[in-house]
């Protein structure tokens, strides 16, 4: 029987994170980094994914590589198997992470729903999930090839529940429809995928709960308020998370959804 070192253990793997550059996406990278596996760090933003990328080179020793792309362009999405194949050879992990979040500052995207723009709407779901979908596909084979082969798609809790709309009373925050729908879909894709890629590839979700980031103190202690554990997640809480499902800790879990949320959907 393996130690829990020896299964956690990712050196010889090859993982790649969009939206890498993001808060979350940096701290999945440094989890799997961590562990020992080359790091590929996906965003659209150059300057974050090289920061990044250097730092978890220059702590944990291991090997990056940066790409940047745009996940609404759907030939520059079906380039990234080659791009990694020709830079390591193989790819073992694939976490999608890369998201439209409920602050971005997009026209009918964080507004009341009646002003809430179609535009907007399809965009979203191009990121948040139509990009994962894509992704998937176009890197089947490699991970197939791996032997190991493991996609963590990271959802949101309001992909699992509506949203308490009184959080957001007096701050410029808010909660679109899009954000909420797409990533109630990635929880779908990843149970379909599941089914479908298995035995060869596992496919698992992590769903977090609000992350702090310096949000208003009227916000924040609402949402305290609703949170069993009394307090915001950090992105070092999703951490274990992903090395649990990226690693052979979990080599008998998929379909599965871990949810982070210190408790927010538990009541």
């Amino acid at each position: 029987m393996k130690s829990l070192r020896e299964l956690m253990n990712l050196q010889g793997r090859v993982a790649l994170v969009t939206g890498g550059g993001g808060h979350i996406g940096a701290a999945l990278c440094e989890a799997l980094a961590e562990l020992g596996a080359a790091i590929i760090v996906l965003d659209t933003n150059r300057e974050a994914c090289v920061a990044i990328s250097e730092q978890i080179r220059d702590v944990y020793m291991v090997e990056t590589e940066v790409l940047v792309v745009d996940l609404m362009d759907e030939q520059a999405i079906r380039a990234v198997p080659h791009k990694v194949f020709e830079r390591f050879g193989r790819l073992d992990i694939l976490v999608n992470c890369a998201a439209l979040v409920g602050t971005s500052e997009l026209k009918g995207w964080a507004t009341p729903f009646q002003e809430q723009s179609v535009d907007t709407w399809r965009k979203a779901f191009e990121v948040n999930l139509t990009a994962a979908f894509l992704l998937v596909q176009t890197v089947t084979e490699l991970l197939v090839a791996s032997g190991h082969g493991s996609v963590i798609n990271v959802s949101s809790i309001y992909g699992l529940v509506g949203p308490y709309m009184h959080l957001y009373e007096g701050t410029d925050m808010g909660n679109p429809a899009a954000y909420a729908a797409s990533k109630g879909g990635m929880l779908q894709l990843t149970r379909w995928l599941a089914t479908v890629l298995a035995p060869n590839i596992r496919i698992n979700a992590i769903t977090p709960g609000g992350v702090w980031r310096n949000q208003s103190e009227s916000f924040c202690k609402r949402y305290i308020a609703n949170t069993p554990l009394q307090r915001m997640a950090t992105e070092e809480d999703l951490k274990g998370a992903v090395a649990y499902l990226a690693s052979d800790l979990s080599k008998y879990v998929t379909g599965h959804n871990l949810v982070v949320d210190g408790g927010w959907t538990a009541w």
